[in-house]
């Protein structure tokens, strides 16, 4: 099973961003905005969120609503 690596934007923090586990954010012109919060498995993430990740290699995901 794959495992992302979760990160938040302190400014925004009801977004969150999925990316594939240790592949950083080199492709995001703020990628110092966002922290690493932890790590979550594919199984825990929502069908689209899994479709942007695969099409993506990242996706991003409205929290607490």
């Amino acid at each position: 099973m794959q495992q992302f690596d979760f990160y938040i934007n302190p400014k925004r923090p009801t977004l969150g961003l999925y990316v594939r586990k240790g592949a950083g954010l080199p492709d995001l012109a703020d990628a110092s905005q966002w922290q690493l919060e932890g790590h979550v498995w594919e199984n825990e993430l929502a069908p689209d969120v899994l479709k942007g990740l695969e099409a993506n290699g990242h996706a991003f995901q409205e929290l607490g609503g």
